[in-house]
């Protein structure tokens, strides 16, 4: 199979044309000006293929688009926004599918960025999910779609944990499901107590869940004096998030996080205020 690399294409235009606008635009403005031309090169006659770059994927079939995307990854070749755009026209989900079952992780992304919420691929994407060989950034990815439609997969997800696969991002799922239930609050207080120090992330979860049930806990561990900057702005958050207050002044002057995110933000001022 033959394999078009437009952006390849696209990039020695752009050489070109930004060597003759050289010094018209300033860095930030290329970043405007680039995504505008590379539209605009979608409707561009391309003499090699004999037409323009959208037309040349919007005439093959369903099976081809989906072989090329697949050659494209394969051979490492750079996939054209334009080919995922005619992918994305098209009610093919079922095609793509096998890409999920793939060793490569890129080929895996793909699929995932391009089948969305499809709730045909939910199967395919639970056992992506409990795969703990999987890549990390797909399962995120999947858990993120998971989180938006948790009350879909709400007792898959709680099986799932109580037969301890994949806990943490079942209970990530569990803790946006809707239809709330004293199960699944248990579960994630239980996780929470018993959190050490992954405490700010269960509070984040106890905060999602919106069960304010929770705040006593929260309240309670918010005064220990020994935790730090990190965990007590997530509990405060959360306390926030419940309905509850928690207004008691506190001193992390020492605190190695506090310092850094206070240097860090001194150093953004600073430059900003440069650039003023």
């Amino acid at each position: 199979m033959e394999l078009i690399d437009f952006d390849g294409l696209f990039d020695e235009k752009l050489t070109v044309y930004m060597e003759e606008k050289k010094g018209k635009y300033t860095e930030k403005q290329w970043e405007d000006v680039i995504p505008r031309l590379y539209k605009k090169f979608g409707d561009t006659y391309v003499a090699k293929v004999g037409c323009t770059p959208k037309e040349y994927y919007a005439r093959m079939s369903d099976t081809k688009l989906i072989e090329t995307l697949s050659a494209h990854l394969s051979r490492d070749v750079p996939v054209p926004e334009f080919l995922c755009a005619e992918i994305e026209h098209r009610d093919n989900v079922e095609l793509l599918f096998p890409l999920l079952e793939s060793v490569d992780s890129a080929t895996q992304a793909y699929a995932v960025n391009l089948i969305l919420d499809d709730k045909r691929a939910y199967g395919a994407y639970f056992s992506l999910l409990c795969n703990e060989d999987a890549s990390a950034d797909v399962r995120d990815d999947i858990a993120d779609i998971f989180k938006r439609n948790a009350d879909e997969i709400a007792d898959k997800a709680l099986q799932a944990y109580k037969d301890g696969i994949a806990k943490e991002y079942m209970l990530e799922v569990l803790s946006r499901v809707t239809a709330q239930t004293d199960e699944i609050f248990e579960i994630l207080l239980q996780e929470f107590l018993s959190a050490g120090e992954r405490a700010p992330i269960r509070a984040s979860y106890l905060a999602a869940y919106g069960d304010a049930r929770a705040l006593p806990y929260l309240l309670e561990r918010i005064e220990d004096r020994s935790i730090g900057f990190v965990e007590f702005q997530e509990l405060k958050y959360a306390i926030e998030a419940l309905g509850g207050e928690y207004d008691e002044p506190r001193d992390f002057s020492s605190d190695k996080d506090y310092l850094a995110i206070e240097d860090a933000t001194a150093k953004a001022l600073t430059k900003n205020e440069r650039k003023a």
